[in-house]
């Protein structure tokens, strides 16, 4: 009997020891719960606040100079790097022809103004005999033929007055036409600049629009690069942003934005910008690339 109910006691508190030591992992994991709970949010990705674009430096005025009629270059004044003012003379071509039948027509004008002046003379003789003709009448010296044949002999003069004055006008048109045709023997520069390239040598037969010379414009200097369409409203007119070369990128110039496209091209999604240059070009000229930073893209 005692050693069945020491048995017993022994089972007992077996039993209660391992009910102690399987209730405290739970409290530990109830306890861990919180914890997990309250644990700081990750922070958030800084907004962007610039933009990197590239696009190439150009110029407003830059042109091909082509013939304006055909001929043969008769002489060349300009090679690239040439400076020129508006209006100066690039080449000549071959005018003699040319020159030859302007000097014909003017001297047809010449002799259609001598008829016409003599024309007029004859035409105040002719009235003057109307007049004197209808005094006449007045008086009962004439008859009425008389009077009307001194009348129409005035009145046809007139007429070929002014035939010899359409004449003279025709004449003063083909010559205008001439001097024209005589200027476009003279290749000149469309506006100031630099001689970027010369394409034709004296002697060489020239059609029309065959290239002649490529004349660019000094300044002002601007900059056409490319956005993302995300920019559509963001970029305004008058926008400053920043321009340097990539050769060095240390000297930065500042420049304001001119032209926004309205539109956005499809076919890469961006829309296309233009901001002029503020100040000297330095060592930038037309046609190289350039790095563009815009500032204040949110």
């Amino acid at each position: 009997m005692k050693r069945t109910l020491l048995a017993t006691l022994m089972a007992a508190l077996t039993a209660a020891l391992c009910g102690c030591s399987e209730s405290k992992p739970v409290a530990a994991s109830n306890a861990a719960v919180p914890a997990a709970q309250a644990a700081p949010a990750p922070a958030t990705q800084p907004l962007e606040t610039t933009f990197l674009a590239s696009g190439p430096l150009v110029v407003e005025n830059q042109v091909d100079v082509a013939a304006l009629r055909e001929g043969v270059v008769a002489k060349t004044m300009a090679e690239p790097g040439l400076r020129v003012k508006t209006g100066q003379l690039l080449a000549l071509l071959d005018d003699r022809q040319v020159g030859a039948d302007l000097a014909a027509a003017r001297a047809k004008s010449r002799s259609i103004q001598a008829d016409l002046h003599n024309w007029e003379a004859e035409a105040k003789v002719l009235e003057s005999d109307h007049e004197r003709a209808q005094k006449m009448w007045d008086a009962g010296l004439i008859t009425k033929e008389q009077l009307d044949h001194a009348r129409y002999k005035a009145e046809s003069d007139k007429w070929d007055v002014e035939r010899v004055a359409e004449m003279l006008h025709n004449a003063r048109e083909s010559e205008r036409s001439l001097e024209l045709e005589l200027e476009k023997t003279r290749v000149r520069a469309p506006f100031g600049g630099v001689v970027a390239r010369r394409y034709v040598r004296a002697g060489q037969k020239v059609a029309v629009g065959d290239r002649l010379f490529w004349v660019t414009a000094e300044g002002p200097l601007r900059v056409k690069f490319t956005l993302p369409e995300r920019f559509l409203g963001k970029v305004q007119k008058g926008a400053q942003v920043s321009v340097s070369s990539p050769d060095s990128p240390q000297r930065v110039r500042k420049a304001r934005v001119i032209e926004v496209s309205p539109v956005v091209d499809p076919s890469s999604g961006t829309i296309e910008v233009l901001a002029q240059l503020e100040g000297p070009a330095g060592e930038l000229r037309p046609g190289m690339m350039a790095n563009v930073r815009v500032e204040n893209t949110r």
